[in-house]
């Protein structure tokens, strides 16, 4: 789903809080209670809000069926905005007041809730059946230290979304290196076309940019070494990367409002046929696609353009699925809460890839598949291409690094700091743990 908005969307704006939200707490302020009748009311916070996020529909639709076929276990669900939830739930749990079920971006965002004992094990809820729905692998980034504390629902790449009209229209090439990116950009410019759509007003969208460069200069192999060794960012392959996402913007290849337009709104620019291009994640297939979009029957996803001079690989894909819900530990109905939590994990899944909002990460064999569009169609042939896949960057960093990460990108695009110096502070900050 939205990692980062979403999108999702995976930004962490809030700082690393003080791990005083250790479960060994006496007490509880978990919101389950016991309805009347012996009913079971379980608390559920997610972040799948608004008509941007196809998960919102079906987040609905799954919680309203469980309801209805479980009248003794009702679930009561409560949403916000992916920046305003994760301040929200970090808040709860740091008080002890987190919901029963709590939608958890991954990796370096949820890892020290679990080292901390606020989540729940569910290795003792899952049987043999439910393992075996799941696609090869999928469920590796749900696993800590042996124990596995959520499910994947689906999981997403990033994809460079091309308006091929538009493309036509200034005479330039669906661009397969960075020459020809960098050609489409000025084509586009003469034409009176913005190249790019980037909401950098929420910094993650233009981390995205930064990371794929990146990663097409000094390959997978690289990037993942430095984000476990950052020192290692200051090298020359970085601040190769670096010096070409300037180049970029001195071509007038974003938006000239980048920085005071949001994710919506970058999104609303390109499915409302006003930009020709825009690096994202296949959570934005469904809205591209609608009918009343301008973009619709118009967009091609491809892989992010190879560097000549890079050792990246068109076969190694910036995105992953470590998202998804989680058990609070100090729930009161721990069964009933697991149960749940398979049962919407599967069903969010199969559903969300009908819909298009994310590639299936649970086995769709006698499904009818013929309302997937060509577009998740497109991004889930290009998954199985991939060799090497490293998640969003700030799913990987500690909270102060991800966010120092951010901010120097920002920096970086708007020419306040040089590429040399981008690295040598990247280098200065804490790696992946």
């Amino acid at each position: 789903m939205k990692k980062h908005v979403l999108k999702i969307i995976t930004a962490t704006l809030v700082g690393a809080m003080a791990l005083s939200f250790t479960a060994c707490s006496s007490s509880t302020s978990v919101d389950s209670s016991s309805g009347g009748n012996g009913t079971i009311k379980l608390s559920m916070w997610h972040q799948s809000v608004g008509d941007t996020d196809p998960t919102s529909k079906l987040l609905k639709e799954a919680v309203e069926e469980w309801n209805k076929e479980h009248p003794d276990i009702i679930v009561e669900q409560d949403g916000v905005t992916g920046e305003q939830y994760k301040t929200k739930i970090k808040t709860a749990i740091a008080a002890n007041e987190g919901p029963d079920i709590e939608y958890m971006y991954g990796g370096s965002f949820v890892k020290p809730y679990i080292q901390s004992g606020n989540m729940l094990a569910l290795d003792e809820y899952l049987t043999q059946d439910v393992k075996d729905k799941l696609v090869k692998g999928t469920i590796d980034g749900c696993v800590v230290d042996g124990k596995t504390y959520s499910l994947p629902m689906y999981s997403f790449i990033a994809s460079l979304y091309c308006n091929k009209e538009l493309f036509d229209k200034a005479g330039a090439k669906i661009p397969t290196t960075y020459d020809e990116l960098l050609d489409a950009v000025k084509k586009l410019r003469a034409a009176n076309i913005t190249p790019i759509a980037l909401g950098e007003k929420d910094r993650w969208p233009g981390m995205y940019w930064f990371d794929i460069f990146a990663m097409r200069q000094a390959g997978n192999d690289a990037a993942m070494a430095a984000l476990k060794d950052p020192s290692k960012f200051n090298s020359p392959q970085f601040i190769e990367a670096a010096k070409k996402i300037q180049e970029m913007a001195d071509a007038g290849a974003f938006n000239d409002n980048m920085f005071s337009m949001s994710y919506d709104e970058m999104l609303g620019a390109f499915t409302g046929g006003n930009s020709a291009m825009m690096f994202q994640a296949n959570w934005v297939n469904s809205p591209i696609e609608d009918k009343s979009a301008a973009s619709s029957g118009k967009t091609v996803a491809v892989p992010f353009p190879l560097f000549k001079d890079g050792a990246g690989k068109a076969t190694e894909f910036y995105g992953g699925g470590v998202d998804g819900f989680y058990v609070n530990a100090n729930t009161k109905y721990p069964k009933e809460a697991a149960q749940f939590l398979i049962y919407l994990s599967e069903k969010i899944g199969k559903e969300g890839y009908l819909a298009n909002a994310g590639l299936p990460c649970w086995d769709t064999k006698g499904l009818d598949t013929s309302t997937v569009s060509d577009l998740t169609k497109k991004s889930a042939e290009l998954m199985a291409t991939g060799t090497s896949f490293i998640n969003w960057w700030d799913n990987i960093l500690p909270a102060d690094s991800s966010e120092t990460h951010k901010n120097l990108i920002a920096e970086l695009l708007g020419k306040k700091i040089t590429p040399e110096e981008f690295c040598d502070k990247m280098s200065k900050v804490e790696g992946e743990k």
